[in-house]
This record gives structure tokens, C-alpha cells and sequence, in this order.
């Protein structure tokens, strides 16, 4: 009699341990069992083997925009997930058909959620500039996992800036809440005169756009966010962060006892800004990509411990937006979601990190920082959420091949030292290393549980 729905044997990944030849068994979208050793086949109605793929935790993308571009939507990016691997993803709050501010547009995009999730979501929420705190505790009410704030204005309606006074305020309010503040830190007053100096030129380079956002424009407002943090008492946690130099600011205040987290993407692992003539206004992300050593030294930052998570900043803006001449005219961000697992775990795996390093920079330490209950470990008792990442076959990414609807990648033609080969999402498979099998409805919204700080 099989004690399980599903069997999902090969080389388990569980915290920091070696992997191990052994199997997942998951029933009614659960795990249930962990074995070691080889399946027999009798444990399960359906097994499923991957030989010596590592079976670890599916991973959490907690940085994605899923709205800021009418033509992606909430199936094209978790069906593109699954196919990366990613069985839950955290969605900003900035979609263009309305910011997420208040319960209403909250519970109208849970909604959204329910009918067109392939997998499993999460969302933020945001405040409405000039409005002080009071949207905090109903978006904590209606099942927010946190709070998106960005010190730089992307769009006055949709990406607005929070300026000192409110931000306070609003830190004070996620602190008694206890939910977490996401910030974009870029400083306005350095960049926009730096934008206004370099369009008066006759022709703007892609490079131009990393020259008008500095260092400093990063680090400036790091500062801000973690000395506001400090003084409210507040959990941080700082995005996109493109500067080692940004990392180890963190570091000195979590030493002094903030609660502050920080995360990279891969486009400053993979990039830098000598790949700006090349690549022009496919590689326009904000922050900006930055130097050769400072891209080397956040894979040093991640080998230290000193980065807690690494997420995609999937913004899967079409070629349209992305391919004028004048790269100021061309939209910040790129489509990632579906390449972050490949990504990290190629750059990870050839500097001598382990399968732990990968569960715990993508599945644990973000399901932690949200409160994301069931998620981010292959435990019993938690959901089935399971991928399979061989290590042994590479593949070149190929940008019509990925899922979302953006149709490009800036990884295109990019050769993976492995690749996502299964991904269950509670004990459903909806990738099976060729084709997404989950179907818009199966993907759940989650609410947080507990929460807290991260990193140490």
C-alpha cells in the first residue's frame, strides 16, 4: 500500500548537510517522509526519479513585478517560475493598472491570484505618498507580507517616491505591525540633476545611464534607510543592492543591533558596466550594473555569509520599451525569474559553494524574512514544494524559449552549468524539464505566518 501520492527521488538537499541519495514523499500537496537510500517504488503511487539531480526546497523569488506591464500578468509570470524552478514568487505592489495601497485593490488582486496562478504568490503592499501611516495595519489585516518603499521616484502614480518625514512614520508603522519594510534606496536629489546634465548631450550612450547614478547615489540612501531603521526599530530589508560597499553599511548597522537584510540579483553577479555598449538598454536596470570588482565582490559577500538572499527583480518590460536609441528613453529592469535558479546556482557551484548555499539564498532565508508558513525547507509537515536542479547538464538559455511574455532575456545565448529538470508545487507537477504542466488556478496566494529577522 503506497504511503504517499508522490515520490520524488535523487540527491536531497536539507540545510547545510551533504546531499544524500534519498526521496520526498508528499501527500495531499504536503511532505510526509524523508527517506534515504534508494525507493523500492512501492512508496508512492507515482515516483518520479531524477538520478543524481539535487532535490532541494522550490525556490522563492521575493522580488518580482508581475503588474508593472499590462502585457505580463500574473500566468506568464508563475508559469514562467515554474519552469524556473520558483514554486513561489513575492509580487511588488507597483502594477500599473493601480498600486497596491489599500484593502480593496489587495483583495481585487488576490483575486487575480486565485483564477491565474500557476504557482504560489505572495504580495506586497505600499502607502500613498503624503498619506503618513494609517494604510500600514489594513494591508498587515488583509494578508500583505510587507511594505515596498522607495526612496526614488520611478513614476509619481504607479513607483512614487516616500520622502523623510512619511517614511518615518510609515517605519514606525511596519514596526508595530510587525511586518518588514522592502526599499528601493537610490538618492534623487544626486541622480535626477545627473540625468538632466547627460540628455543636454548630443547622444546618450547605454554607459550614460551608470554615470548619472554614482555609487554614492546608492550608498547615501542605504544610509538613510538603515539610520531610520535604527531609530524606529524597524525591519528592514534593503533590495537590489548593486555595491559591496552597500552590504557591508548593512552589516555594520545589523552588528549594532538593526534588523536589516539585504539582497542581490543576478544581473550584478553576471554583469557589469562594461557590458552596457553591448547590451544598451536590455541591461537599463536600476540600480544601475556596476564595475567588474564590485560585481566579484558581492559573489565574495555571498560566499561570506554577508548577502542573505538573492531574487530576480523580474521586470519583464516588452523589447518595445527597451531597444531606443537614447537609453534614458528606455524602461529600468529585465525578465529573470525563469533564469534565477540557473543563474546563482552556476556562478554558486563554480566558486566552490554547496546545494545548502543555493536552499538557503533562495527557499529558506526568504521564507523566513516574510513569514511565508510551509515554505522554503523539505520538512515534514511542510508544503510539497520541490525542484530538481542537475548540476551535470548545461544548456545555452535561449530567450525564445522562456515563458514570459516579454519574449527576451539579457542572459540569451548564456551557457548554465545545469538546469531545472522538475518543479512540484504542493505535490502537483508543473514543470517537467520541457513543458509547464501547472495551469492557472493551482497557484495559491500566501499570507504570512511569523516572520522575522534574518542573517546574523
Amino acid at each position: 500500500m503506497p504511503r504517499a501520492d508522490l515520490s520524488v527521488a535523487g540527491r536531497v538537499v536539507r540545510g547545510d548537510g551533504e546531499p544524500r541519495r534519498g526521496q520526498v514523499l508528499i501527500s495531499k500537496g504536503r511532505i510526509v517522509e524523508i527517506l534515504s537510500g534508494e525507493p523500492t517504488g512501492e512508496e508512492a503511487t507515482r515516483g518520479i526519479d531524477v538520478a543524481s539531480a539535487y532535490v532541494l526546497p522550490g525556490a522563492i523569488d521575493c522580488h518580482v513585478h508581475s503588474g508593472s506591464h499590462p502585457g505580463e500578468g500574473i500566468t506568464a509570470l508563475t508559469r514562467s517560475a515554474a519552469a524556473g524552478g520558483v514554486t513561489t514568487v513575492v509580487d511588488m505592489p507597483y502594477d500599473a493598472e493601480a498600486p497596491v495601497v489599500d484593502p480593496e485593490v489587495f483583495a481585487a488582486k488576490s483575486d487575480r491570484v486565485a483564477r491565474e496562478a500557476v504557482v504560489d504568490v505572495a504580495l506586497l503592499g505600499t502607502v500613498r505618498p503624503g498619506t503618513g501611516a494609517e494604510d500600514v495595519a489594513p494591508l498587515v489585516a488583509a494578508g500583505a507580507v510587507g511594505f515596498k518603499l522607495s526612496l526614488f521616484c520611478t513614476d509619481a502614480r504607479r513607483f512614487p517616491r516616500i520622502h523623510d518625514g512619511q517614511f518615518l512614520e510609515v517605519l514606525e508603522a511596519i514596526r508595530e505591525s510587525g511586518s518588514v519594510a522592502c526599499v528601493h534606496a537610490e538618492n534623487e536629489e544626486i541622480i535626477k540633476p545627473l540625468i538632466e546634465q547627460a540628455r543636454r548631450l548630443p547622444a546618450s550612450s547605454p554607459l550614460a545611464h551608470c554615470l548619472s547614478r554614482p555609487p554614492v547615489s546608492e550608498t547615501q540612501a542605504v544610509l538613510t534607510a538603515l539610520e531610520y531603521a535604527r531609530s524606529t526599530g524597524a525591519r528592514l530589508h534593503l533590495c537590489h543592492l548593486s555595491l559591496p560597499r552597500s552590504v557591508e553599511l548593512a552589516g555594520r548597522f545589523r552588528s549594532e543591533g538593526t534588523a536589516v537584510s539585504v539582497e542581490t540579483c543576478p544581473h550584478y553577479l553576471w554583469f557589469s558596466e562594461d557590458d552596457m555598449e553591448r547590451l544598451g538598454g536590455r541591461l537599463k536596470i536600476n540600480p544601475p550594473v556596476r564595475s567588474r570588482p564590485s560585481m566579484e565582490g558581492l559573489w565574495e559577500q555571498i560566499a561570506g555569509g554577508s548577502i542573505d538572499l538573492v531574487a530576480s527583480d523580474h521586470a519583464p518590460w516588452p523589447l518595445s520599451h527597451k531597444t531606443h536609441p537614447d537609453i534614458f528613453d528606455n524602461h529600468s529592469g529585465a525578465p529573470g525569474v525563469e533564469t534565477l535558479l540557473p543563474l546563482l546556482a552556476t556562478g554558486l557551484f563554480a566558486r566552490g559553494g554547496a546545494p545548502g548555499d543555493l536552499a538557503r539564498l533562495v527557499s529558506a532565508t526568504p521564507a523566513q524574512l516574510f513569514g511565508l508558513p510551509g515554505k522554503g525547507a523539505l520538512e515534514i509537515g511542510m508544503d510539497g514544494d520541490v525542484v530538481a536542479f542537475d548540476p551535470t547538464s548545461s544548456y545555452a538559455i535561449d530567450e525564445q524559449d522562456l515563458h514570459s511574455n516579454a519574449l527576451w532575456s539579457p542572459y540569451d545565448k548564456m551557457t548554465m552549468g545545469g538546469r531545472v529538470v522538475l518543479t512540484v508545487s504542493r505535490g502537483e507537477v508543473v514543470w517537467d524539464g520541457a513543458t509547464v504542466l501547472g495551469s492557472p488556478g493551482h497557484g495559491r496566494l500566501v499570507k504570512p505566518g511569523h516572520g522575522g529577522a534574518v542573517g546574523g
